[in-house]
């Protein structure tokens, strides 16, 4: 009788006994048949790259490669075996070495492509894109409709910055399959680096319709759109994605962001506790509401925001920065400056600097606490929206409108229609004026309507034209800027008839000649304070950084944009001898009613002690918006007028700037 290795013929090989074996899942049993027929093998490479799919299919991935190694030095141009080889490499996460192995010589010996499309991904997946384009391409070149190598070579070429190349491949994958959503995706994204805002805006708006079921069209569409500044159309986006996707907690992190910006107070911290109901330990979210609860004035929320970060292990640094914020807010400012050496540098660095400031100015270290106002200010100039550059095109624009600003230019204007309403009053002056101690006062009338810095006006600027198309302006227009301003003012309130509609933003300072070409009979209320407390106040503040709170991340930037601001309102003040009265924040603090009686005697509101009471004003009217969110809810203090003697060293290089303005407004330096 001869062994069953003599008689191939009548006796399956050991391979096909150990192929049967594996096909039955004896994996173990088929692995040690191959390797004893490796022995006494003369063709040893089927063997071989049979050991390394059993080997893989087990879970001994370093065996399986050796082996794989092995059948390929037996036979180097199996492209079998080069991809078994490569899939291997990748389960086992060498993506270089997987890399090696799919060359580009041997991916253009495979006819099936299979060598080719595994380069492309290893190197796009390496960040070796010039490599990944090369594969890709080859691809397409032998199978033009390949879809998911168009849109690779697409997001490849994109990635070496042939956007326009990656526009066309992309497209064209789209045409080919348009139900594919992430190249539809790929493809808006593309459309954005290449600046082509409005075919991303399309495409995005194009595949949320199209695929009603996927939150990304609409996350994407809501990037673009922040990007544009169309603040309230990307929250309607993410408002949108989070309902098709109201699991995903990214989702809604930044959907209580969003709300906090917009003012959507309520729904910013519903989204948040949402977020630390299924995440409990999301940093975020916690930082995210303690600023809320800080800016609402509940400070009595920061303790359990911080107890509740602790139950659920959040890392000492964040509760670091819980703790400072509370101990600040009880006026425990050595304790408060204990915990911020505390916070690691990459927690909120902007507001720990800014906090640190604050509590070192309120502990008397004058000047530790103007080291970290500069370093705050530092840290919001590296921001990548470019602050300190939009602060500059401003004062140069201010500029420029002050030597267009002639008795010529005034008397080119058009006729004012006659207005039958009522006119507004504006509240304005420099940003830390006491302009919202003011507002606050006036909003305790019964006979007012206070609209706190919302941007009416500057939206039927923007309409109009800007300052230049003032004087062409005719009597329809200046009807519709009106009607345009009042249906803005509806926006965020209610003007009931016969109220006085106060309209409060420090910085319509420079707005004086529109404000006069709507309204010729406005009265406007001016807040006065020592430049110097008003400039230090700012620089302390930590604003928003649009493009006029910009100007105050540098001690010179403020002093420019003032000396700018206040020469364009004494421009149109000789231009137009606008009807004002000016409250001085000194006299205020000091004696509120002696300053505010004569100013209702001089808008015809009858007097009301109750208006005083700011205090309760200021816990009825909710979220304040400005600055001085919570200085108006305390007792007038007098503490902040003349701080800026402490620094007076500090503020003496931009004396040269403001000495005038000093001077004018009766104050010394």
């Amino acid at each position: 009788m001869k062994s069953a290795s003599s008689s191939p013929a009548s006796e399956p090989s050991a391979l096909s006994q150990a192929v049967r074996l594996a096909q039955a899942g004896d994996l173990l049993g088929a692995q040690a048949l191959a390797e004893a027929a490796l022995a006494g093998s003369s063709d040893a490479a089927p063997l071989r790259a049979f050991l390394g799919m059993v080997c893989a299919r087990r879970g001994a991935l370093e065996t399986a490669a050796v082996h794989l190694a092995e059948a390929a030095q037996l036979r180097p141009d199996d492209v079998t075996i080069a991809c078994n080889r490569i899939a291997i490499e990748i389960d086992r996460g060498n993506h270089a070495d997987a890399l090696d192995i799919a060359t580009m010589a041997r991916a253009t010996a495979d006819p099936s492509l299979r060598i080719a499309r595994y380069r492309g991904f290893l190197a796009q997946s390496l960040s070796r894109f010039e490599e990944a384009v090369e594969a890709y391409a080859f691809v397409i070149a032998r199978v033009p409709n390949d879809v998911d190598s168009l849109n690779n070579l697409g997001n490849a070429r994109a990635a070496i910055g042939d956007l326009d190349g990656a526009i066309a491949v992309l497209e064209r994958a789209v045409a080919t399959d348009p139900a594919a959503a992430p190249t539809r995706i790929n493809l808006a994204l593309t459309y954005r680096a290449a600046g082509r805002g409005d075919d991303a805006e399309t495409t995005l708006r194009d595949a949320a319709r199209d695929f009603p079921q996927d939150a990304r069209p609409l996350h994407e569409l809501y990037i673009v759109l922040k990007e544009q500044a169309r603040h309230e159309p990307a929250l309607e986006a993410l408002e949108a994605a989070a309902i098709r996707d109201p699991a995903d907690m990214a989702i809604q992190l930044k959907l209580a962001i969003e709300y906090g910006i917009m003012m959507e107070t309520e729904k910013a911290e519903q989204a948040y506790l949402r977020v630390l109901e299924h995440r409990p330990n999301e940093q975020l979210a916690y930082l995210g509401l303690a600023i809320h609860y800080e800016h609402h004035n509940r400070g009595e929320d920061l303790a359990p925001l911080a107890a509740r970060a602790e139950a659920n292990g959040i890392d000492a640094g964040t509760r670091a920065f819980l703790a400072a914020l509370d101990h600040r807010r009880a006026d425990r400012f050595q304790e408060a400056l204990g915990c911020l050496e505390l916070v690691p540098a990459d927690i909120e660095p902007e507001r720990t600097a800014h906090l640190r400031a604050t509590v070192l100015d309120r502990l008397g270290r004058t000047d530790e606490a103007f080291y970290w106002i500069e370093e705050t200010g530092r840290r919001h100039a590296a921001h990548e929206s470019a602050p300190l550059l939009r602060a500059e095109a401003l004062r140069t624009q201010v500029r420029s409108e002050i030597g267009r600003m002639t008795p010529a230019w005034v008397n080119g204007w058009t006729r004012d229609p006659v207005f039958a309403g009522q006119d507004p009053v504006f509240l304005l002056g420099f940003p830390r004026s006491g302009t919202t101690l003011l507002d606050t006062i006036l909003m305790g009338h019964p006979e007012t309507v206070v609209l706190e810095e919302k941007p009416a006006l500057n939206v039927v600027e923007d309409a109009i034209g800007g300052m230049d198309a003032l004087a062409a302006m005719d009597e329809a227009a200046i009807d519709a800027a009106r009607a345009h301003y009042f249906s803005e003012v509806a926006r965020y309130t209610a003007l009931p008839s016969g109220r006085m509609l106060v309209d409060k933003s420090p910085l319509y300072l420079y707005k004086v000649p529109l404000i006069r070409r709507l309204f010729p009979k406005a009265r406007i209320i001016l807040a006065l304070r020592h430049p110097c407390d008003v400039l230090l106040s700012c620089l302390m503040s930590n604003f928003r950084l649009n493009r006029a709170m910009s100007n105050f991340l540098r001690l010179e930037d403020a002093a420019d944009f003032y000396d700018a601001s206040f020469a364009h309102w004494e421009r149109a003040q000789l231009l137009f001898d606008v009807p004002v009265r000016t409250i001085v924040y000194e006299r205020l603090v000091q004696d509120v009613e002696a300053e505010v009686r004569p100013l209702f005697d001089w808008l015809d509101l009858s007097w009301t002690a109750a208006a005083l009471d700011h205090q309760r004003t200021a816990r009825e009217r909710g979220l304040i918006t400005t600055a001085s969110y919570s200085q108006v809810t305390e007792p007038i203090y007098q503490r902040a007028a003349g701080r800026w003697h402490r620094y007076r060293d500090h503020l003496a290089p931009i004396f040269p700037k403001i000495a005038p303005w000093v001077t004018k407004f009766g104050y010394k330096l």
